[in-house]
C-alpha cells in the first residue's frame, strides 16, 4: 500500500497500462498536478513499478516514458477488478473512466477468486486469511 496507496498512483498507472507514456500525455488523461505527477512517477518507479525508457523526437532534446515493469503489470487485475466492483455497485448514473475488455472477443474482463489448486471460490464462502508477519 505504500507504493500504491497515495492519491493518483493507482491511476498513473492505469493510464501507462493503457497506453499513456509521457509525461504531458499522462497529466492531460490524469489532471493530477505536475509537481504531484512528477513526484508519483519517481516514487513507482523507486518502487519497482514502472521503469524509464529514453526517446528522442528528431529535432527535440531526449525525453522520457514511462513502462510498466512486471509488478506494473502484476497490478493490472485489481484495477480491472475495481473496475468490475464499480460497475456492479456504483450507480448507473456514475461513469466509469475505464471498461476493460479482453481484445481478441470484446467481452468486459471481471474479477474473479481463484485458488492454486484452480478451484473458483465464492464470493459468499469461508475464506481463510493468514498473517504472515
Amino acid at each position: 500500500m505504500q507504493a500504491i496507496g497515495e492519491r493518483w498512483a493507482l491511476m498513473i498507472v492505469r493510464e501507462i497500462g493503457l497506453g499513456v507514456r509521457r509525461f504531458d500525455d499522462l497529466h492531460a488523461a490524469t489532471g493530477a498536478p505536475r509537481a504531484v505527477l512528477a513526484d508519483r512517477l519517481q516514487r513507482l518507479t523507486q518502487a519497482g513499478i514502472l521503469q524509464i525508457r529514453g526517446y528522442r523526437v528528431p529535432g527535440q532534446r531526449a525525453r522520457q516514458e514511462y513502462t510498466l515493469t512486471d509488478a506494473g503489470v502484476d497490478l493490472l487485475p485489481l484495477l480491472a477488478a475495481l473496475s468490475d466492483w464499480g460497475s456492479r455497485h456504483l450507480p448507473a448514473a456514475a461513469q466509469r473512466a475505464v471498461d476493460y475488455r479482453h481484445l481478441g472477443c470484446g467481452g468486459r474482463v471481471t474479477a474473479q477468486l481463484l485458488c492454486e489448486c484452480g478451484e473458483h471460490i465464492d464470493h459468499h464462502g469461508p475464506l481463510i486469511a493468514q498473517n504472515n508477519r
